[in-house]
């Protein structure tokens, strides 16, 4: 049996509270591990193929129970002997986790079940086809509706409470540069007469308008005459995003305009400005896109797979408060994600009962052995060879995230850029494969929606095969940031 420490929690000193409390439960786990083995409740025969994850998953909301079961299978489903146990120790109760880790042992018996009640919501998929994708379109799609019930703004939910995309001092530098870089064009005689901006995934429009105040005031100070050539494109697919936006630039009038667009693929929606467009900017959406997750174990690849659940231990009140029984529950799922929560309930209720169906909604998660011939997890635009190339970089025991839909929407992004635009981006990035094995990446679990960290690797890898490299930047403006600020520069 090997025990991973996979993450080690925050502490400001050394023997901090918190880092005691860690310290002490890992203990614990460990400790009641080895009892199993000694009193012959471990089979020895299951022992040398079990492996121990401790976590550390720092996200207030979470998509797994404290102690977790990962079976493996085979491509037809047949189980393989590998099997893992997944402690997140910033759930764990020390009361409860002993019983907690020999229900898991015992689940991991012949012809044993879990002995959970869970509610289950379809099959083991690939994470990239997970209904967590569903609710979160609906949260998009219904965003005023869920911001009223919450009484709080969507970036309120963030971890840091506020989205890094506002911050005053990163957006009057970003302008700044862009400024700068379109005097030096000028100066060259190779800047457009039209200058196009786009911002993808708008948020609020507070970015956007702070962003256009900031340029055209170094522009009136320089008498450049830039601002009177620029137009400025707000795409988002969120109804509601896109409209407050555009009431937020309302004062820049005709220099903005408004396009509904899927952030996966852009250029559908502006292929009219193909190599046209100079600054591309965009905050926190690449970590809202689909991905895959891929594990690298004893030299072996698995694709991990998950499948929806609603918790056993919110069950029952969910059905007392909105009259449901457990029988009903798979299709009132269904029922609210193909028509909205009105498809439920009119009104105030309708949300009322889709929160408490998100805050029950967890995954489990096996691990499927990848045959060599398989390909459906590479994304669109690599093959097999630059996957190789990721793995080359990151460490020979390790989980790490094929960021697909960041990939496509990166792929889909690069070729509206003028030969000398540029593409930035402000997200959370692992851009060292070893980056991986040293904590939690997601996905996290918020208010309605969700967020996993981007593969800065995997990008550079898109950026290459169309031209460009990719670089990365610390964000300087807000000390403990987990943000970094993606940049391209077009190869020679």
């Amino acid at each position: 049996m090997i025990v991973h420490i996979n993450h080690i929690a925050p502490a400001k000193t050394k023997r901090g509270a918190l880092r005691q409390a860690e310290s002490d439960l890992g203990a614990l786990v460990t400790g009641c591990m080895m009892s199993m083995v000694e009193d012959g409740i471990l089979d020895p025969q299951l022992a040398p193929s079990l492996r121990v994850h401790l976590d550390w998953i720092h996200y207030r909301g979470n998509f797994r129970d404290p102690v977790i079961v990962r079976r493996t299978t085979d491509s037809r489903g047949r189980t393989l002997p590998l099997a893992e146990i997944a402690v997140d120790l910033r759930q764990a109760d020390a009361a409860t986790i002993e019983g907690e880790l020999l229900q898991a042992v015992r689940s991991l018996c012949p012809g044993a079940d879990n002995g959970h009640s869970h509610v289950r919501l379809g099959a083991f998929t690939p994470y990239r086809d997970c209904l967590m994708w569903a609710f979160n379109r609906l949260f998009w799609q219904h965003l005023a509706e869920w911001e009223a019930a919450s009484g709080k703004g969507f970036e309120k939910a963030l971890p840091s409470g506020s989205s890094d995309a506002n911050h005053p001092a990163a957006v009057a530098d970003s302008a700044r540069r862009f400024w700068t870089h379109l005097t030096e064009l000028e100066r060259k005689h190779q800047a457009p007469s039209e200058i196009i901006g786009l911002e993808i995934g708008v948020g609020t429009g507070a970015r956007a308008a702070a962003w256009l105040d900031r340029f055209k005031e170094y522009d009136a100070e320089a008498h450049t005459g830039f601002y009177d050539r620029i137009q400025f494109i707000l795409g988002d697919y969120s109804p509601t995003s896109l409209e407050r936006a555009l009431a937020a630039v309302a004062h820049h009038g005709p220099h903005v305009k408004g396009v509904a667009l899927d952030a996966l693929n852009p250029l559908k929606a502006l292929m009219p400005y193909r190599f046209k467009i100079m600054y591309v900017h965009s905050t926190n959406t690449y970590d809202n896109l689909p991905f895959d997750d891929i594990v690298r174990r004893d030299g072996r690849l698995y694709l991990m797979e998950v499948r929806a659940y609603l918790t056993e231990s919110l069950i029952e009140p969910l059905c007392r408060d909105f009259g449901f029984s457990r029988e009903d529950l798979p299709a009132v799922v269904e029922r609210l994600l193909t028509g909205g929560p009105a498809a439920l309930f009119p009104g105030a209720r309708g949300v009322e009962c889709w929160r408490h169906i998100w805050e029950a909604f967890k995954l489990e998660e096996r691990l499927r052995a990848l045959d060599d011939y398989e390909e459906d997890h590479v994304p669109p635009g690599l093959n097999r060879t630059h996957l190789e190339d990721l793995l080359a970089e990151a460490p020979d025991d390790v989980r790490f995230h094929i960021s697909r839909g960041a990939g496509e929407s990166f792929a889909n992004t690069l070729p509206l850029l003028h030969p000398r635009g540029f593409l930035e981006v402000q997200d959370i990035f692992v851009s060292d494969m070893n980056d991986y094995r040293k904590g939690f990446r997601g996905p996290g679990k918020l208010d309605g929606s969700l967020v996993t960290w981007v593969n800065g690797a995997l990008l550079r890898a898109v950026g290459a095969r169309a031209g460009y490299d990719v670089h990365f930047a610390p964000f300087p403006y807000r000390p403990g940031t987990q943000t970094t600020v993606l940049y391209t520069t077009q190869r020679d």
